[in-house]
């Protein structure tokens, strides 16, 4: 059987991976067919009659129990057509990033953990590492909620903190690879009833649509309302009022949001529940997070967007232009595109501001971003703001050698009026260095010239480079030797 599918190159490919992880035994993957089968809405029962196998079999390996063989592996792949880069998604490279950073902590400096032992624990029971790090989340919420409070005594008043709704959501994004088939059906479904009765022009198309389907109007803010709502849906007037400081990129994308919110209420609860989202601020971002996906699916539809993305060689601007969006939205549309067989460059995303907090993060390139602490400064998402308005690249290299191609831009969001302040942030958007080829921002650059690409870390306190002048921290996996009459590049390095 294994004879009859090697002629079919994806699937050697496959094999051999399944090889590759036997002698590395890097990850498992067990939670990637999980992930799949769940998406696909099937049972146990019904998968393992597909593969040939029992269901306790299947259970065994879903929960990292058993390895998968390279039989299976062709099995699952050939009847689910997915592709080797989707069955590796499941690489756990972010969550062992995201355990290393929790270690990282003093709390645990007499712990003496070493790299290989985290190593093992993510390799071994991922869901453990998960929950580990669900616990020093809400460890790190009570901290400074407590905190707070302290500050607040004198007041009598308790102040109330964000929780890690944020991050939940986020976490949501990434273990599906942000690809929500169901979403995308709900999209074109929704496009097809606009089309044929719309008149071409899309923010008026989606009004209308609004209007005749839902029986809900939209109504602009007036001027002399608070600057800081720039959205209100009242559900009892049945009216979505948006504010007319905002760009018509962004009123048209709230106005598909809505659409969202109010047509895809099921797929939405659906989704929440298969990745048992319970808490109620989860589930409401959650909810607000699909909405926006199915906006931009609405507004940048997968086929032709993928499209004209792989004709423009992932101009950003070009489909910004094609699909009258924001920098931003293409940025986000273009981190969806893992259809299988139709997939788009598997792309990461990082927003940051001026202060260099990550407040948006996903990844499918394979790059590691941090859950906890700012980037390394080396990153051009940083230097973008020297720049605001022009795109800059770079050749990004890993400590363990790894390179992507990464650009960032950098844009100030103006407030609408004289008197209400900018906000700065940067977009860095990057893939793996072997897909930057099909990019227009590599033209002219030697991909494969070492002096092009820029050493980098993840964060400070993981980075193991000993030679950077950028260093803000110590690094954790060493003991600091500080020598008073030695000064090296960093003050936390001493020269050997």
């Amino acid at each position: 059987m294994l004879t009859k599918y090697c002629k079919y190159n994806k699937y050697c490919k496959i094999l051999h991976m399944s090889s590759l992880l036997k002698k590395k035994n890097d990850f498992r993957l067990g939670a990637a067919i999980r992930r799949i089968r769940r998406q696909r809405k099937l049972t146990q029962l019904q998968l393992s009659n597909s593969l040939g196998i029992s269901t306790s079999y299947l259970n065994l390996i879903e929960n990292n129990r058993r390895n998968v063989t390279g039989k299976i592996l062709v099995s699952f792949a050939k009847e689910f057509n997915v592709e080797l880069s989707e069955l590796a998604a499941e690489n756990n490279s972010s969550l062992l990033n995201d355990l290393m950073e929790v270690f990282s902590d003093v709390i645990f400096d007499t712990n003496y953990l070493k790299n290989h032992d985290v190593q093992d624990l993510v390799s071994s029971n991922p869901e453990v590492a998960r929950a580990i790090i669900r616990l020093y989340d809400l460890y790190k919420t009570d901290e400074l909620r407590d905190k707070s409070q302290e500050k607040d005594l004198s007041k009598n008043k308790t102040r109330s903190l964000p929780n890690i709704s944020a991050e939940t959501i986020s976490d949501l994004l990434q273990k599906n690879s942000n690809y929500f088939p169901s979403l995308e059906d709900k999209a074109n479904e929704i496009l097809n009833k606009i089309k044929s009765i719309g008149s071409g022009n899309i923010f008026s198309d989606l009004k209308n649509y609004l209007s005749s389907s839902h029986k809900i109007r939209v109504a602009t803010l007036p001027p002399e309302a608070k600057h800081s709502t720039v959205r209100f849906y009242d559900p009892i007037a049945k009216t979505l009022v948006l504010s007319d400081r905002l760009p018509q990129a962004s009123i048209t994308f709230l106005i598909a949001q809505q659409i969202g919110l109010i047509s895809a209420d099921n797929e939405i609860n659906s989704i929440l529940k298969d990745n048992e989202i319970n808490d109620i601020e989860s589930i409401k971002l959650g909810r607000a997070a699909l909405a926006s996906y199915l906006a931009a699916a609405i507004l940048m539809p997968y086929e032709s967007f993928l499209e004209q993305a792989k004709i423009a060689k992932y101009d950003i601007e070009v489909l910004e232009h094609r699909f009258q969006t924001s920098f931003e939205q293409v940025c986000h549309r273009l981190t969806t595109l893992h259809k299988p067989g139709n997939r788009g460059i598997p792309f990461h995303l990082m927003r940051v501001d001026i202060a260099g907090n990550i407040s948006k993060r996903f990844s499918s390139s394979g790059i590691t971003i941090p859950r906890y602490s700012g980037a390394c400064p080396r990153l051009n998402i940083y230097s973008a703001f020297t720049t605001p308005g022009k795109v800059k690249v770079q050749i990004s290299e890993m400590p363990d050698g790894e390179k992507y191609f990464c650009l960032a831009r950098a844009f100030s969001k103006r407030g609408g009026s004289f008197s209400t302040p900018e906000s700065y942030y940067s977009i860095g958007l990057g893939c793996g260095l072997s897909e930057a080829k099909d990019m227009i921002y590599s033209e002219n650059i030697l991909l494969d010239a070492i002096k092009n690409a820029v050493p980098v870390g993840i964060s400070c306190r993981t980075c193991p480079r000993t030679d950077c002048s950028q260093r803000a921290f110590p690094p954790n996996d060493r003991a600091l030797i500080f020598d008073e009459n030695i000064r090296g590049i960093s003050s936390y390095v001493t020269p050997i």
